[in-house]
């Protein structure tokens, strides 16, 4: 989900904000994995199978950006706020086989980065993040759109799935 992992760390680091350092680390290693597995099923996939993957209006742009700028269009594409295409980036680094090693720590360093600023915003603001989480409104509003997002999820798992699979001959 956009912003899941950002909202994971300011809930943590605003609540305990003792030890809101341990929570960046932590997040950036879960986002590494994802990464990991998105990676991979682009390598699968292959140059030839990512048309399949990622929307033709995105593909081209990447492929370029990749080619001139490389590690510096990740580093970009890691802090990024969504709607930018994260997952269809990273489907297409491992299709086009961008260094792997390049890949991990780039995307790692960007990422603790990214989560390292919003522990400290949380932790910062944390006082007033709870009390806004107190609210009625806020709470039926994000279990409006977390639903909303596991269905997405689901349909948008089931459409690569079938883009996936063999075309009959």
């Amino acid at each position: 989900m956009p912003f899941g992992f950002d909202a994971l760390v300011a809930v943590l680091s605003a609540r305990h904000g003792e030890i809101f350092w341990i929570f960046p680390p932590i997040v950036t290693a879960a986002s590494l994995v994802g990464a990991a597995l998105t990676y991979w099923i682009g390598q699968t996939a292959g140059d030839a199978g990512l048309p399949r993957l990622v929307p033709a209006r995105y593909l081209e742009r990447m492929k370029a950006r990749l080619a001139t700028t490389g590690a510096g269009a990740l580093a970009a594409a890691a802090v990024m706020p969504p709607p930018f295409p994260l997952t269809a980036f990273q489907l297409t680094c491992g299709a086009l086989d961008f260094d792997r090693r390049r890949f991990f720590l780039v995307f790692g360093v960007m990422r603790l980065v990214r989560f390292a600023a919003v522990a400290l915003l949380a932790r910062h603001f944390g006082s007033h993040v709870l009390e806004m989480l107190q609210w009625d409104a806020l709470q039926t509003a994000v279990t409006a759109v977390t639903m909303v997002g596991l269905a997405a999820t689901t349909v948008m798992g089931a459409v690569l799935w079938s883009r996936t699979r063999p075309l009959a001959a």
